[in-house]
């Protein structure tokens, strides 16, 4: 219960608690109008995740609640008008990254204005910039430039495989490298797909879907098509790739939570001169059967500490998909910790 004023007999709200009014212009309209989203969704998303409400006159705001959820608000509202200031644009998955960096920066008094900076990593293609939307993301990025092999973990919809796909694209489109080989292994998630007809693409197609959309959101689909047909851009199923070596190439695994032991050993010392591997997974999700171990879990144990080997690990806070993903990812790992919390 809130505190009550000496012989008042009215209850005072916390500092930090008490209603708070604040008003921001912008003074560019069609800025303002892109910063608010079509049918102002962005100000939605902003009121349902912060606990604010915001009413819009043209370019000015008002923006209600507790003063530290005012503060955030603010402070998301005018990041995201500067991006937009510089000639970016501005998606849905901009917003979300911005509140959650407004969360995680704390409340008015613990806010430090020198930490407070929003991640500025980022991978220039041709097409668009890709930039880091969650501190996790920009250390993955930087982990990307500077080291050779690269291990992502964590859970769906926190960028690894999107990310990792785009430094690759970057490098090959800098020359750095001539080819890119993306690999998966081919594991079932759970279902019986049976024969799959066609030739070796088309029968791996459907396990390398995600990338491939990847592919074609970050390239020209034209450059994507005849890099394909050339084999500057090859699709090797995992079991193909052993006795290659494979140089002057960025190599990505996907799903890397499906691979045996052995596989990824074999996988790992394809590493060629001038290349660059990245392996993606998420070890909640392994479809392997039961008792295996998982390569990727193996591997990140037994190279941790080893130069020129990165590992950026993710969690549900960095769920960049639909808000609702990340509220299923913990959902989930509260579920598996009780069970093992039972099992002990």
């Amino acid at each position: 219960m809130p505190p009550r004023g000496p012989d008042s007999g009215i209850a005072l709200q916390p500092a930090d608690q008490a209603p708070t009014q604040i008003v921001l212009a912008f003074d560019d309209n069609r800025l303002a109008s892109m910063l608010f989203g079509q049918y102002s969704q962005n100000l939605a998303l902003i009121e349902r995740r912060l606990g604010v409400t915001a009413d819009q006159r043209g370019n000015h705001l008002t923006i209600e609640g507790s003063r530290d959820a005012c503060e955030q608000a603010r402070r998301v509202l005018e990041g995201l008008y500067d991006q937009l200031k510089r000639g970016r644009d501005l998606t849905q998955g901009d917003v979300e990254g911005a509140i959650r960096l407004a969360i995680a920066q704390g409340s008015l008094f613990d806010y430090d204005t020198d930490a407070a900076k929003q991640p500025s990593e980022e991978i220039n293609l041709r097409k668009r910039p890709v930039r880091a939307r969650t501190a996790a993301q920009e250390a993955y990025i930087r982990a990307l430039k500077r080291h050779a092999l690269v291990f992502g973990t964590g859970p769906a919809g926190t960028g690894k495989t999107w990310l990792a796909v785009a430094h690759a694209i970057q490098l090959f489109e800098r020359k750095e490298v001539d080819r890119i080989i993306l690999s998966r292994p081919a594991v079932e998630a759970g279902e019986r797909l049976g024969f799959l007809p066609g030739d070796m693409r088309e029968k791996v197609d459907p396990y390398l879907r995600p990338i491939y959309d990847a592919l074609f959101d970050l390239m020209d689909s034209r450059i994507v098509e005849r890099a394909l047909q050339s084999g500057e851009i090859e699709i090797a199923p995992l079991a193909f790739m052993r006795g290659r070596t494979l140089a002057n190439a960025v190599v990505i695994l996907d799903e890397a939570q499906n691979t045996t032991s052995m596989q990824m050993k074999m996988f790992l010392t394809r590493l060629g001169e001038n290349s660059r591997m990245i392996v993606t997974g998420d070890p909640s999700q392994v479809d392997l059967p039961a008792g295996q171990t998982s390569g990727l879990s193996e591997a990140v144990g037994l190279l941790d500490g080893v130069k020129g080997i990165a590992h950026a690990t993710f969690s549900s806070a960095d769920v960049v998909r639909h808000e609702l993903v990340g509220r299923i990812v913990e959902a989930y790992d509260r579920a598996g910790a009780r069970k093992r919390e039972s099992r002990e």
